[in-house]
């Protein structure tokens, strides 16, 4: 009975410390019509990492996706949706970035496991992810929010999507932009690569 009545203390201790711990702020997410912010990190794209800028985009639409962590199941479904519907933002001059704060290796293994054909870009310190509201989404666990922007040629926020269905996602975008053909032939799968 003594174990019983520590276990739960315990937990309530832990509870309590979680709930009554102090917040950290979340930043406002972007709205349709301003500026994104700019930012310079490294990308990685297969199994190379190179420097990269918002300004490097100039003049293509930009499909920037926050997700909280590599091969976790949501985040997979996300990222595969993308891959799966990859040509057709290719074929429509669009760019798809992903962002977490994942290291460069995780980013390189999540990659290569599910054949994502675009780039993971690296935001250790969490300082794009504040710039687009997307930090501390998951505040316990240090993790940022589900939260995608399309970023028109101009660099301004054309398009705001908060609330993610990570397996339909990408035909969302697709079909809100009106690019043609954007039902796909079948669902996204978490499917790795073939060895």
């Amino acid at each position: 009975m003594r174990m019983l009545t520590a276990a739960i203390i315990g937990i309530l201790v832990v509870v309590g410390a979680i709930a009554l711990r102090p917040r950290i702020a979340r930043a406002d997410l972007l709205k349709e019509g301003q500026i994104a912010p700019p930012f310079s990190t490294q990308m990685v794209t297969g199994d190379q990492q190179a420097p990269v800028s918002l300004s490097d985009f100039h003049g293509r639409k930009v499909i920037l996706y926050f997700y909280p962590k590599d091969e976790t199941p949501g985040c997979t479904k996300e990222a595969c949706a993308f891959r799966d519907g990859y040509s057709r933002f290719s074929n429509a001059g669009l760019a798809v970035l992903g962002c977490s704060v994942d290291s460069a290796d995780a980013h390189k293994k999540f990659i290569q496991k599910y054949n994502l054909p675009f780039s993971l870009l690296l935001d250790p310190d969490k300082k794009i992810a504040t710039a687009y509201g997307a930090a501390n989404g998951i505040p316990v666990l240090g993790l940022d929010r589900r939260i995608t922007y399309v970023i028109d040629e101009k660099g301004n926020v054309l398009k705001v999507y908060p609330n993610v269905d990570p397996s339909t996602h990408a035909i969302e975008i697709l079909n809100d932009l009106g690019v043609a053909d954007a039902t796909p032939p079948a669902a996204a799968s978490p499917t790795p690569a073939p060895n």
